[in-house]
């Protein structure tokens, strides 16, 4: 962790700033005492998209090609119609 007073700050940023590549942080200090942190800056990750169910419905009937298909549960009531409980 590095220090500069604010002295050092204004009159050699560009010296401040190739420090703070190097370090995470730069602390700020007045008479000795510290008064701010100076953090290196990153940006922040981008959110995936959300969830879209149109779209995804439109891929699927895409991928198929335009076949409808029975649902999961219609399905299995179908297969298990002859049997008896």
């Amino acid at each position: 962790m590095t220090a500069l007073t604010i002295r050092e700050l204004r009159q050699s940023w560009p010296a401040a700033e190739k420090a703070l590549q190097e370090e995470e942080e730069i602390v700020i200090t007045r008479d000795g005492a510290p008064v701010a942190k100076l953090i290196r800056y990153s940006e922040p990750k981008k959110r995936r998209p959300r969830f879209n169910a149109k779209k995804h419905l439109a891929l699927l009937r895409k991928d198929s090609g335009g076949k409808i298909f029975m649902h999961g549960d219609a399905m299995l009531a179908a297969d298990r119609a002859d049997r008896v409980f």
